[in-house]
């Protein structure tokens, strides 16, 4: 009897057979129909695409139980390349990545203060990178651009993406796609920790700001404007501090690095013992490196900003039913575990999933490059999976 087609195989299915294979690392043909519903002929005409374009490969096999060995198949991660930048208040992280999500180069350039980051500019790192790489032309999918929303000069702070895109695509000659650094990182966590598109992922990034970015079946949570994931803007005390978004008690203002900074600084012993005049993230690097190292003080002012922080992430945990959360970014790059403990124990407790499922909270393995491998993620998951991409990011290829 002929197998009726799932709802899967339409215009998406290229990307779902993607997803599964990425997520499997090797993976036979009729697993891969397991997974998703479709018939072997839709199988088998999608795999022999993807192996066309040179995106998955063969690598061997294995006996079965009918006797005929199966054949595996992975994705082939040096076929092709996407490249990240991320803007930062203080630098431009550049990053390549292949097709896992493993990163191939990385760079970073100091950036003065308030300059703007011109398409010019872009072009000229842009060429500048890829040529010290030594990457094939041709292999390079694209360049996503990604910042926070407080960056003077970048996209994130009031720039018209489309435009940057088609002034900054029209001088490179690849793709462009322009995003928020937290929901990059997000997308690039999944991805290179291949985690399957059937869980409920979320990431918290911690900066100056604090972030978040959701993928859901694969793809990016981005809401009616793009603007999914402003976390920093959760309020957690409907008397608290003032926020300039105009809200009051947002977590911004008690567990970024700029109100922990802020928040040390007020300490006039803690202030003078960890030299806490520097920048920003110098002097949250300082408290930091001091909290894991025993400094009472320190450690009280990073903890008292994790257990704010795990507020908020409850309130979004609960919400959206995360099974998996990832924090990154540079603000949980030396002391990650204080903010990791204080979230696991306060989900936990709270989370209101917990007596059907755990809640797993990770830390990033390169929580400060996070954004910028991210946002090369973004470029290969376009390439190889589009079903997965929006439709004014197709539009520019």
């Amino acid at each position: 009897m002929a197998r009726r087609e799932s709802p899967a195989a339409g215009p998406g299915s290229r990307a779902l057979v993607v997803d599964v294979i990425r997520s499997a690392v090797t993976i036979s043909r009729g697993e891969i129909a397991e997974r998703t519903g479709l018939t072997q002929p839709s199988i088998s005409n999608i795999v022999r695409e993807l192996i066309a374009d040179g995106i998955i490969h063969e690598i061997g096999s294995l006996d079965s139980v009918n006797g005929r060995r199966r054949k595996l198949i992975a994705i082939n991660p040096g076929n092709r390349f996407g490249i990240g930048f991320h803007l930062g208040p203080e630098a431009v992280t550049c990053v390549a990545v292949d097709l896992t999500g493993g990163v191939v180069g990385r760079e970073v350039v100091p950036r003065p203060p308030h300059e703007a980051m011109r398409a010019d500019r872009l072009a000229e790192r842009f060429d500048d990178f890829t040529a010290g790489l030594d990457l094939p032309r041709d292999r390079i999918e694209g360049l996503a651009v990604v910042a926070p929303a407080d960056v003077p000069g970048s996209a994130g702070a009031g720039a018209e993406p489309a435009g940057l895109r088609a002034e900054l695509g029209k001088k490179i000659g690849v793709p462009v796609l322009v995003e928020n650094d937290a929901a990059a990182a997000a997308l690039g966590e999944f991805w290179s920790r291949r985690v399957s598109r059937e869980q409920a992922f979320g990431c918290i990034y911690l900066s100056s700001g604090i972030g978040a970015g959701f993928v859901f079946g694969g793809a990016l949570f981005r809401g009616a404007s793009f603007g999914a994931g402003e976390l920093g803007h959760m309020s957690i005390d409907y008397a608290g501090r003032p926020c300039p978004c105009g809200n009051l008690g947002c977590i911004e203002q008690y567990a970024s690095m700029r109100a922990t900074v802020a928040e040390a600084r007020e300490d006039p012993a803690l202030r003078e013992r960890l030299a806490l005049d520097g920048s920003e993230a110098s002097a949250y690097d300082a408290i930091a490196r001091a909290a894991v190292n025993g400094d009472p003080a320190a450690y009280e002012v990073l903890d008292r900003a994790a257990e704010r922080l795990s507020v908020a992430a409850t309130s979004v945990v609960n919400l959206l039913d995360l099974g998996r959360l990832v924090l990154t970014g540079p603000g949980v790059a030396l002391a990650g575990s204080i903010f990791a403990r204080r979230l696991r124990a306060h989900l936990g407790r709270t989370a209101h999933s917990r007596q059907r499922h755990d809640v797993s909270v990770e830390l990033s393995a390169r929580p400060r490059d996070a954004a910028g491998i991210g946002a090369a993620v973004l470029v290969v998951q376009a390439a190889v999976a589009p079903g997965h991409t929006t439709p004014a990011m197709r539009s520019e290829r």
